[in-house]
């Protein structure tokens, strides 16, 4: 088998072994959420933030430059990211254990309306808030979901996933180094199916689309972006972002361009909405942004 990309700057892995996960996976169905989440504020969140020099670093500068929150802001900001960053892969593995939460969709319609087209869409997702386990609870209508993952994660989580996510008429395509997973893709929105990509990370493939996020220039893939162009299809962005302890939020958002312009030109256009969509969010939730590396250097 192929092996999966590799980031140089995360790995996209979940932290511990196998027979950790097992074991929180075991606690959450005797524990109320709450104990775990003071449990990881005591002990978790300061252990990662002494020892995780990079993130806390990244995670600093990005409250200082991009909020321009003082030194003593940005520090609690820090903290409150990392809480929410672990309160996050807690309800995973409070799922895996069979806890319910609650959603609130804005802007459902725009699924709706897709699903009853005959012709596949593109669903967006990111490194912020709580993606994955909108997949455990909101079921498509009609279609296939097709979701492009990381495929390095640890059997117990994997495992999970795929016993959650095949209940809700859900597939995992595995990001290969061979590039394979393109064809599953390219077949699925064939078949008139939708696919979720994530649209904010480069890996594979090195080409983007600079776009102008925060006030600068990042680097967004183009994948996602290209491969609706091509096929000629909608794109939906979603937003799945933690308001309380067993409440998410959903955001979903059209990404426009103009279908008239050149291929190139619609690519950049679809990104450079998503970028400010994407900060729009970011903007509202900004300690649920994951990604613990300088964005703007990628």
């Amino acid at each position: 088998m192929a092996e999966e990309l590799q980031h140089n700057e995360w790995s996209g892995k979940t932290d511990g072994q196998p027979w950790m996960q097992r074991s929180l996976i075991g606690m959450f169905r005797v524990l109320p959420i709450w104990v775990m989440y003071g449990f990881m504020a005591i002990f978790i969140v300061p252990f990662y933030m002494i020892f995780s020099r990079k993130g806390y670093k990244a995670t600093y500068s990005f409250f200082r430059k991009r909020f321009q929150y003082g030194r003593w802001k940005s520090f609690c900001k820090v903290y409150a990211n990392h809480f929410r960053f672990g309160q996050v892969i807690l309800d995973r593995f409070g799922v895996y254990a069979g806890k319910k939460y609650n959603f609130s969709v804005e802007g459902q319609e725009y699924l709706d309306e897709l699903e009853t087209h005959p012709e596949g869409f593109v669903l967006l997702s990111s490194h912020v808030g709580n993606y994955e386990i909108a997949g455990y609870s909101l079921k498509p209508k009609t279609k296939r979901f097709n979701a492009l993952v990381f495929g390095g994660e640890t059997a117990t989580v994997m495992e999970n996933r795929r016993r959650i996510l095949s209940q809700n008429n859900m597939n995992m395509i595995p990001v290969m180094a061979d590039m394979s997973h393109l064809f599953a893709l390219n077949t699925a929105i064939d078949n008139g199916e939708i696919i979720s990509m994530p649209a904010d990370r480069i890996f594979g493939s090195q080409k983007a689309s600079e776009c102008t996020f925060f006030g600068e220039t990042a680097r967004f893939p183009l994948g996602a972006f290209a491969l609706a162009t091509q096929k000629n299809v909608s794109v939906l962005a979603i937003f799945v972002m933690k308001e309380t302890a067993k409440k998410y939020h959903a955001y979903v958002r059209k990404i426009q361009c103009d279908r008239t312009a050149k291929i190139r030109e619609q690519m950049s256009q679809m990104a450079q909405n998503f970028a400010e969509n994407l900060e729009e969010i970011v903007r509202k939730y900004p300690t649920q942004w994951f990604n613990y590396f300088d964005f703007w250097k990628q």
